[in-house]
């Protein structure tokens, strides 16, 4: 058991009832799983208050309450601390909890709107082909070196993150690579950890359901540079308007990298195919399976990140070529009718754009491009016209679908996506709103070397609908169809 007083260093303490040098059990911040002699931190979150739980929590035997505001009645016996943010007493409290993990190990932050993924898990690839132990967490999952964890959330809850950095302790990783998104930076998930570096890949179109205005959502994403030391380093994207942004005010070493501009790393793209491209980095040439202009940005920061490591160049280059794509990341393969199908997570109009023009670019002209693609529920639905319009302008052919539609009806947010297409592309556009039958239908409509995409939810196997979700593998479902069709 541990003292309260000593999880409660750094906290920002505006009144306490009772004592804090007193042993604990656990910390938790969702009144169910609370028990005897537990601390309860009260969080006010986007669909709850926590204060509202605080009864229960001492009912359940929670000894100390964590909130903002004490509750009407206080019960004899139970501590209550008040403090001025529970979500960033709850963050520092996990790093107490948990010994400050991240001191003992090199973390990487990797943020921005499209990148995120495949940036980290390529670095945790190549530290791995490297020989060092590494740790990961993702979108796709949570890597204690060798062994997997699954996660539900881009930057998992403070709680969460401490515990597998401290796994990753126990087991010696030396470095770990973390994708911090815009909501883990709001909700201070991030806070309270020490990071190495920080890397900027790019910035576009999304969660403004969440910020409200891009400016609050460009300066959230700011804040993990800002929160960086002198000694860390900090590497942005020179080619993004909001790149050298992310640097002001940064106390760390700054150093950029760009495709188009004089940046501290620089790559040319000499060669783009299906199955790869070739680049020239610091005038090294590089063969790597990942294709296109966004996946060249990825490479690069890749390369650039791997040498403030430490790594040695040359080294860093043959690494790089052996690696695999990541999973739901411009993820295809070319069925027996020479279809190609690729599946990729493109979810915001960047993203969508920039997989479109990477097939327009690879194809003969010939080909027709059969795009598969919806939008979440529940979330920023200003980008869903525009969705619609560069899906319906990019292709020979979208098919509107559901995506996750989550709490909200599907065939309103197929409509939404419809209002953005133009009239001259109308009849390029069908609207299926079962995703199942949409995949089906692009099978059935691609003949001889025409080319699928199935775009929107990538990596995920499953669909939220209402609360429930299901499974369903936008991968193993079309290549199942094509199979099917070839019988």
């Amino acid at each position: 058991m541990k003292l309260l007083k000593d999880i409660l260093f750094g906290v920002r303490i505006a009144a306490v009832s009772g004592t804090t040098n007193i042993r604990f059990n656990a910390l938790h911040f969702d009144s169910r799983g609370v028990g005897l002699d537990d601390v309860f931190v009260a969080i006010r979150g986007t669909v709850t208050d926590g204060h509202k739980y605080i009864a229960r929590a001492i009912e359940q035997g929670c000894k100390t309450v964590i909130c903002e505001e004490f509750p009407e009645q206080l019960v004899n016996e139970v501590t209550y601390v008040q403090v001025d943010d529970s979500q960033a007493a709850l963050a520092i409290m996990a790093a107490n909890y948990y010994e400050n993990p991240s001191r003992n190990l090199k973390l990487i932050g990797v943020t921005g709107t499209n990148g995120k993924t495949t940036v980290t898990s390529l670095l945790y690839q190549l530290f791995k082909k490297a020989g060092f132990k590494v740790g990961l967490i993702s979108t796709i999952k949570i890597m204690v070196d060798e062994q997997e964890y699954p996660t539900r959330h881009t930057t998992p809850d403070p709680l969460v993150i401490n515990k597998h950095l401290q796994m990753m302790n126990e087991t010696g990783v030396e470095f770990c690579f973390m994708e911090v998104s815009s909501h883990g930076i709001a909700q201070k998930r991030s806070l309270g950890l020490y990071f190495e570096g920080a890397i900027f890949t790019n910035l576009s179109h999304d969660h403004l359901d969440y910020h409200r205005t891009f400016a609050e959502y460009r300066d959230t994403k700011k804040k993990l540079f800002d929160g960086l030391s002198a000694k860390a380093f900090a590497l942005t994207n020179l080619d993004d308007k909001n790149g050298l942004y992310m640097l002001q005010n940064c106390k760390a070493r700054k150093y950029t990298y760009a495709l188009k501009s004089f940046g501290d790393y620089r790559a040319q793209i000499l060669e783009n195919q299906f199955n790869g491209q070739l680049l020239k980095i610091e005038d090294n040439e590089l063969w790597t399976k990942l294709i296109g202009h966004f996946n060249a940005y990825n490479i690069l920061a890749i390369y650039a990140a791997a040498d403030l490591l430490g790594l040695e160049k040359l080294e860093i280059l043959r690494l790089l070529s052996e690696l695999e794509n990541v999973d739901g990341r411009f993820q295809y393969f070319i069925s027996k009718q020479r279809i190609t199908a690729i599946v990729d997570y493109a979810h915001t109009p960047d993203a969508l754009k920039n997989v479109l023009n990477t097939i327009n670019t690879l194809r003969t002209g010939n080909e027709n491009v059969i795009t598969v693609v919806g939008c979440g529920g529940d979330r920023d639905k200003s980008k869903r016209p525009v969705m619609g319009h560069i899906a319906s302008e990019l292709s020979s052919k979208a098919i509107f679908t559901s995506d996750n539609p989550r709490s909200e009806s599907p065939i309103v947010i197929i409509e939404e996506m419809e209002a953005g297409v133009e009239p001259q592309n109308t009849k390029k556009i069908l609207s299926i709103e079962n995703r199942r039958q949409a995949i089906k239908t692009a099978c059935q409509l691609a003949n001889e070397n025409d080319i699928i995409l199935v775009a929107g939810k990538g990596h995920e196997t499953y669909q939220e609908t209402n609360g429930k979700r299901e499974d369903f593998d936008d991968f193993k479902i079309v290549r199942e169809t094509l199979e099917a069709l070839n019988k």
